[in-house]
């Protein structure tokens, strides 16, 4: 009896949802016990996807960052800016590509729990890659289906516990002072079937770095802890917690003659204003999964949690006493909540089989914003650096109301639609509290509605080829921040700011042969309004939109193992973005490219990796220049770097150690890690790191 699976076609819109049934082509309901995270199928999901197992983000690396092991992924352009202060920068098929901090245009989760807020802007700090199960990277059209985001959705699933009980310790020592230690305990009682039955993962660690560049120390603590409960023979509960502490120096940029003289420098003010940033984040959430019957399923997830924030930034203190600014102190105290409730059924129709998911995800935010002077003044002598004088106090309220719909048709054997609708609103609320002479009231309010349908058909020439086209729409809000600063310096929201709309168009296929994987897609997306960055001074930038913009890709990747032991990775991205209109005022800029996005993107990764004894790999990136700014008149160059490492894996009775070491950068290059977009003093490069070294330890004992 042949059996079609539709679980993948569901999950593939959602970021958990319970174990699906298959349907036979017989019609007969056949029940799965399949877990519900084991990750999507990157050949039979009818959509430009790349899934990563924790074991390799965790081979041979720091596992701090999820920029370490995720650049054999097509199409996601992920750079450390050497800078823990402003986190990652990411981008999905150009999106993302403008934010100065954190991550935009892009929907990341954590084992279900939103690592994006409301209006649109995510952070990575708090992905603890030492307990990553799998991540799934999904572009293209499917992506609207998750919400506020246009670029794609970057899923993150940490390890269910099993037995036997498993304690890990490891540690990472690297160059410019760098170093983690972590621990990891998992186990379960029991198989996961039987009620009672009880799976955990609890893991911690410590980063510390002095940096590559001046001024840019940084400490970083993360707590991670997954409780799995089998209340009976049909529902689970997952109880999920989070924190972590962050306290790290900010280099900011640097023009591009500084860059060239020396890369590890700092532009002056930096010090004097002691730039630096700390987070305090701690999280919970709830997943309860019930299987209703043979045809139905329940999903409920609950969370909250609350991050707090203090950023000191080197505006100057002749700016920051005009009455109207709003200080060079960012105090931030965010609680945020939320809910997403799905129920899952499958039949047949017309004698066709479908699977179809109704929900509803609610989220919210409460914002508390203060900001103050970065200098204090006593007896006539100003002390630069130290938080003084109230210039900011407002409420902000956010919160989004987003009703689903998905379904997945198995129209022949070969044949197969996957389609869905999501309606989001998307409401903004600030109430200023600081009015003062010169300083009027900056309150205000916007909301936002969108449709954002999506749809893909898939034919299958045979179990390991197929083919698929997919259109989708999909909806980007400005963040609060975008909506913080006008360009005039006028007092009230930026509410001239309007929501992206993007319209996508892709093509794609996927071939299995022997043990390796080949996919290919081509696309088109068409914007409406982007948002783009339109000044960015002090570590302050302002917003506008750039009327139409278009991108235009190709995305190739092959993961191949051979010869056994042996494994080959190779990724090319090729990415035309463009603006369709003059975004940049009295100089036109139509036809320009994009600033922040590379156009040719190219990964190759060579390793021998058996199960246990010595092992090694290589790797080389290549990314071609990136415009610094909208007008295209300052590039990055373009660069090729190569990295390798070796190690060796004891495995005896019970216990496992696993030593490697490894060299980033081989040939010392001189290259620009990230851009800041349109930054007012040309202070645009971030500097990567020369070459450097690092040696890691893990050890492990199982109680078998």
């Amino acid at each position: 009896m042949k059996i079609i699976s539709l679980r993948q076609a569901t999950l593939l819109m959602l970021p958990a949802l319970l174990p699906m049934p298959m349907l036979a082509a017989d019609n007969t309901l056949v029940v799965t016990a399949a877990p519900p995270e084991t990750g999507l199928n990157e050949l039979d999901t009818p959509a430009a996807l790349s899934v990563v197992s924790g074991d390799d983000m965790r081979q041979s690396a720091a596992r701090v960052n999820l920029s370490e092991n995720l650049s054999s992924v097509p199409g996601l352009q992920i750079q450390n800016r050497q800078n823990y202060a402003q986190d990652l920068q990411l981008s999905m098929r150009g999106f993302g590509s403008r934010s100065t901090y954190g991550v935009r245009g892009l929907r990341i989760y954590v084992d279900g729990i939103p690592a994006t807020m409301p209006d649109g802007q995510a952070q990575t700090s708090n992905i603890d890659i030492g307990s990553i199960d799998h991540v799934d990277v999904l572009r293209g059209p499917f992506s609207a289906l998750y919400g506020n985001a246009s670029g794609g959705v970057i899923n993150v699933t940490t390890q269910q516990g099993q037995q036997p009980t498993t304690l890990e310790a490891s540690s990472w020592y690297g160059s410019y002072g760098s170093w983690r230690n972590s621990v990891k305990a998992s186990g379960a009682t029991g198989d996961g079937s039987h009620a009672g039955d009880v799976n955990y993962t609890v893991s911690a660690s410590r980063f510390t770095t002095h940096g590559y560049r001046d001024h840019s120390d940084a400490q970083k603590n993360l707590g991670n802890a997954r409780l799995g409960v089998r209340i009976d023979d049909v529902s689970t509960l997952t109880l999920l917690f989070n924190s972590v502490h962050i306290d790290a120096q900010d280099p900011g940029g640097l023009t591009e003659a500084q860059w060239r003289d020396n890369p590890r420098q700092v532009a002056s003010n930096v010090t004097l204003y002691n730039t630096r940033k700390t987070v305090d984040q701690t999280q919970g959430g709830l997943r309860y999964q019930r299987q209703m019957s043979e045809n139905d399923d329940l999903s409920v997830m609950l969370y909250a949690g609350m991050r707090e924030t203090t950023q000191f930034q080197s505006i100057p203190a002749a700016v920051q006493r005009n009455p109207s600014h709003p200080g060079g102190v960012i105090t931030l105290t965010r609680h945020y909540q939320g809910v997403d409730t799905r129920w899952t059924h499958r039949d047949t129709l017309l004698s066709i089989p479908v699977a179809v998911t109704g929900g509803l995800d609610y989220e919210t935010m409460t914002e508390r914003r203060k900001g103050y002077e970065n200098f204090t003044v006593s007896n006539g002598v100003t002390q630069l650096g130290e938080q003084g004088n109230l210039r900011r106090n407002e409420r902000n309220l956010m919160w989004t109301l987003d009703p689903y719909l998905q379904t997945a048709w198995q129209l022949t054997d070969k044949l197969s639609l996957d389609a869905g609708v999501r309606f989001s609103t998307v409401n903004f609320d600030a109430n200023d509290s600081y009015v003062r002479p010169g300083n009027g009231d900056d309150s205000g309010d916007a909301r936002y509605h969108k449709w954002l349908p999506a749809a893909a058909l898939k034919y299958a020439f045979d179990p390991g080829w197929n083919a698929y086209v997919s259109a989708g729409r999909g909806f980007e809000t400005p963040t609060i921040n975008e909506l913080s600063y006008r360009s005039d310096g006028a007092t009230g929201l930026n509410l001239g700011l309007k929501p992206a709309t993007s319209d996508t168009l892709e093509i794609g296929s996927k071939k299995r042969i022997g043990n390796g994987l080949v996919s290919a897609a081509l696309f088109q997306t068409d914007t409406r309004d982007e948002i783009v960055a339109d000044t960015s001074s002090g570590g302050r930038t302002t917003y506008k939109n750039a009327g139409q913009t278009r991108r235009r890709g190709l995305e190739l990747s092959l993961d191949q193992q051979f010869a056994w032991d042996w494994r080959l990775q190779m990724a090319y991205t090729l990415l035309d973005a463009r603006y369709r209109s003059n975004a940049c005022g009295s100089e036109s800029c139509d036809g320009n490219r994009i600033p922040g996005i590379a156009r040719n993107m190219a990964y190759a990764g060579l390793g021998y990796l058996p199960e246990q004894g010595f092992y090694a790999g290589s790797e080389v990136r290549y990314l071609s220049q990136i415009a610094a700014e909208d007008q295209n008149n300052v590039n990055t160059p373009s660069y090729t770097v190569a990295a390798v490492n070796s190690g060796y894996k004891w495995l005896v009775e019970n216990w496992t150690l696993d030593l490697f070491g490894r060299v980033d950068n081989l040939f010392d290059r001189h290259y620009v890690g990230s851009v800041i977009v349109n930054e007012s003093n040309g202070r645009y490069f971030e500097s990567a790191p020369g070459r450097n070294y690092s040696v890691g330890l893990t050890l492990g004992y199982a109680f078998r």
